[in-house]
């Protein structure tokens, strides 16, 4: 089986599952579980925060963040397509009681300029009050777009000056980081709070991390605990994600170049109208209006390859590691020989 469905989809190799299963352990509600505590130590110091989070998943983390940062009726600014907003069960509305301003952008990527031409103003009582700003990078339904630093540096600073909170959904932060190759606190030291991934293109099977100061930490950890994210021994888990953090960052350059191969061939199908603009591991493409999607996943099948429709006429591949070489010569093949 080839599944390009998502980068969710790996398995813990022989290496990550002997770490797991060597994982010391306590129990975390009580603040003792080493293996936990080692991660978040980590991750705090390699993102340049004060403290960290572990998280069950990075919508978890997201919503925890949102949660703290606003109260009942107030605001979030975020793309209409972002993953907070679209993908994550209406659990603003739902967990925070706070109103979203949907902003457009080429692939999902908001500007400083749009920003602030959206921030209610605080004396108006018609309107819900603006606290927080949220972006996602890489931005998955912008074909695994990547933020430019110099406008994500732009928006903090009209959150600065209106005193809004920043978030950063940086599920897919180190795709980004491994196209522009700078350095991650470039980035992380721009935000009010963080959430990385572990369980996509570092390979992980469950979590995410949330980062902040101190002071943010702890009032996160509360609302973890409020919504049923406190867990036992999850140390098992944890040490999955310090393993991904010391040996699947790296990597992910292969996942781009063979996304980046799925793209340029794709890029000369007859069946494609368009292919979106590749930089990391995602490829979105659209497919002539006369051949739906689920008509070409469906023929996809027949040669066990497995993707998502993002559209009428929309398909998304991802990349990850559990993706080989021989399952890109594969596909490739088969995406050549097709005549759907």
């Amino acid at each position: 089986m080839i599944d390009l469905r998502s980068d969710t989809v790996t398995r813990p190799s022989k290496a990550m599952l002997e770490a797991m299963f060597s994982a010391p352990v306590g129990d975390d509600v009580f603040g003792d579980d080493p293996t936990i505590n080692a991660l978040e130590t980590k991750a705090a110091t390699i993102t340049g925060k004060e403290a960290a989070l572990f998280c069950p998943s990075g919508t978890m983390a997201n919503q925890i963040a949102i949660n703290v940062h606003t109260r009942p009726g107030d605001e979030v600014i975020c793309h209409r397509h972002a993953h907070i907003y679209y993908y994550e069960g209406g659990a603003i509305m739902r967990n925070s009681g706070a109103s979203v301003c949907l902003l457009e952008g080429d692939r999902g990527l908001i500007t400083a300029e749009d920003v602030e031409g959206h921030i209610n103003p605080e004396n108006d009582v018609h309107r819900p009050l603006t606290t927080l700003v949220e972006v996602e990078n890489t931005m998955n339904k912008g074909g695994g777009a990547c933020y430019a630093l110099k406008e994500l540096t732009a928006i903090a600073e009209v959150c600065r000056k209106h005193r809004l909170k920043y978030h950063l959904d940086g599920a897919r932060l180190f795709n980004a980081l491994a196209v522009t190759g700078e350095k991650i606190t470039d980035y992380t030291s721009l935000f009010d709070s963080v959430s990385i991934c572990l369980s996509k293109g570092l390979g992980a099977p469950v979590g995410s991390v949330l980062l902040g100061d101190k002071s943010f930490i702890l009032r996160a950890r509360r609302v973890r605990k409020a919504f049923g994210g406190a867990m036992r021994q999850a140390g098992y888990l944890a040490a999955a994600g310090i393993y991904a953090l010391d040996h699947n960052i790296e990597r992910l350059v292969e996942d781009h170049r063979r996304a980046r191969q799925l793209g340029e061939l794709l890029s000369e199908m007859k069946y494609v109208e368009r292919v979106l603009p590749f930089e990391t591991n995602i490829v979105i493409f659209e497919l002539r209006k006369e051949l739906p999607a689920m008509q070409f996943l469906d023929l996809l099948k027949t040669y066990d390859i497995h993707a998502l429709a993002m559209g009428t006429n929309t398909i998304r591949f991802v990349t990850h590691l559990d993706y080989t070489e021989e399952m890109l010569t594969r596909t490739l093949e088969v995406l050549q020989g097709l005549k759907p």
